[in-house]
């Protein structure tokens, strides 16, 4: 991978315009085909460098940067308005918040709606994910200094998003826990923060067929192309990108499976967009069995191992609905997002003259749920002709444990017992909460300070509402 160029596409979300200056710039390169990675950005197959028409290529848009020291954002735009979605979260919103990132992170971001299963929610370090309250995101940390993920203890304002990942990103090393990062983010800026009411739980929803020609509305219709080699060919983007554009479609959008969708495809361009598919020769009609996958990049032997499987998978008419599998190198830092995971074990080091056979290890998630990023060996040590009947029990496992109620382990008796219960106030106008711990700095309250000792001209920092309206609330 650190022999690849990438080039950033914030969110997945780029127009026909840019799309097609990439392309311009990897013919220039001599290549003739694209690979997609797995944080929806855009990867570049192994070429022979070109300081000149590199150095230019910084300047065809200032929303592509390649610098491997960044990474990019990833966000769940592309299943709005075609798979389930949290009620008050639209195309638009996304837009806005990834529009509002001026800068380039270097720590993973990731802007998700719960509702939905396309996009991963926790494969970021800073997991921005959209709650029940409009405008509100919840944040899941993963630092890479911290031993575990744990929740910022507040919800996030959808237009602070952009200003707390970069200060996150500039002041975290100096935080040992989440309450002292969160003090010292607001010691630094002013946010529109809400309480957190519930802890976040997200339910296991099945992994969505997202291929093919689709109904939208009532005269839009969206597309989903999966390349099983993860090799998009120049020649045919560059003529898909020019009927978006004389089709008046805005937005291509990658996933993380390696894959795109385009949405708002005219019902008048239907016909012409068919024909464009069926003289390139693109399969549209792959089975939901191979659109489940997540393979390393430009990884031969994990592809191979991925149709071995797959052909197995068919010849037993086997069905792996709402199940996603990953395929990875052990000896790799990886973070998984997938429902069982093989991973490949490296061989022994001290045997050097003679080729050793591959073994590998089976994992899958705690009730087959990737969120729960708990995963559990099913196998170990195992030749790949044992892979697919191991697989095939664990599709067997997953269906017999469809649909039973899974325990929600941070709403367990055992965990309620940990949590601290106590008191704060309440401004009944703006929600805005006064803590003793905190104080209000504004008002030149010291932290330790009771509400009971306030002076009765107290006014809320927020919204100037009276003391009066402050009520006791439980945390």
């Amino acid at each position: 991978m650190e022999d690849l160029k990438r080039v950033f596409i914030k969110g997945g979300i780029l127009s026909p315009s840019e799309l097609k200056q990439i392309i311009d710039y990897a013919e220039s390169l001599g290549l003739d085909a694209l690979h997609f990675g797995s944080r929806q950005d855009i990867i570049f197959p192994k070429h022979t460098s070109n300081k000149e028409i590199e150095s230019q290529f910084p300047k065809l848009s200032t929303s592509m940067i390649s610098d491997t020291e960044y990474s990019n954002i990833v966000c769940s735009y592309v299943s709005a308005d075609i798979f389930l979605n949290t009620s008050w979260l639209s195309g638009v919103t996304y837009l806005y918040i990834i529009e509002s990132f001026k800068h380039q992170p270097k720590l993973k971001i990731n802007i998700t709606d719960p509702k939905q299963q396309l996009v991963p929610l926790f494969s970021g370090q800073l997991n921005f994910i959209a709650s029940q309250h409009e405008d509100y995101w919840y944040l899941n940390l993963k630092l890479p200094h911290w031993e575990k993920a744990i929740y910022y203890p507040v919800l996030i304002y959808s237009w602070d998003i952009s200003k707390v990942a970069k200060l996150i990103e500039e002041i975290y090393t100096d935080a040992d826990d989440v309450e002292e990062l969160f003090m010292l983010i607001n010691n630094q800026i002013e946010t529109n923060n809400r309480t957190i009411e519930t802890p976040l739980k997200v339910d296991f929803k099945p992994f969505p067929y997202y291929e093919g020609m689709n109904k939208m509305e009532m005269n839009q219709y969206w597309l989903g192309l999966y390349w099983r080699n993860n090799r998009y060919y120049l020649s045919f983007l560059r003529d898909f990108c020019d009927f978006c554009l004389d089709n008046r479609v805005g937005k291509i959008c990658i996933t993380p499976w390696k894959s795109f969708i385009v949405k708002g495809i005219p019902k008048a361009s239907k016909l012409m967009l068919e024909k464009l598919l069926g003289k390139s020769g693109i399969n549209i009609r792959h089975s939901l069995l191979e659109l489940n996958w997540h393979l390393p990049v430009n990884d031969d032997a994990a592809l191979s191992l991925k149709k071995f499987i797959v052909q197995n998978f068919d010849q037993n008419d086997i069905s792996t609905y709402g199940l996603t599998f990953t395929i990875a190198n052990n000896e790799d830092k990886n973070i998984y997002f997938t429902s069982i995971v093989v991973e490949k074990n490296s061989s022994p080091t001290i045997v050097k003259d003679f080729k050793v056979r591959d073994t590998y290890n089976v994992l899958y998630c705690e009730n087959f749920n990737p969120n729960t990023q708990k995963y559990k060996v099913y196998a170990q040590d195992v030749d790949k002709i044992e892979l697919s009947g191991l697989l095939m029990e664990l599709s067997k496992k997953y269906f017999e444990e469809f649909g039973n109620e899974s325990i929600d382990e941070d709403n367990s008796e055992k965990n309620k017992q940990k949590i601290v219960k106590t008191t704060a106030y309440q401004c009944a106008d703006c929600l805005t909460v006064y803590s003793d711990v905190f104080g209000d700095e504004k008002a030149n309250i010291k932290p330790g300070t009771p509400f009971e000792e306030l002076e009765d001209s107290y006014n809320c920092s927020v919204c100037e509402s009276s003391i009066k309206t402050f009520k006791m609330i439980e945390l």
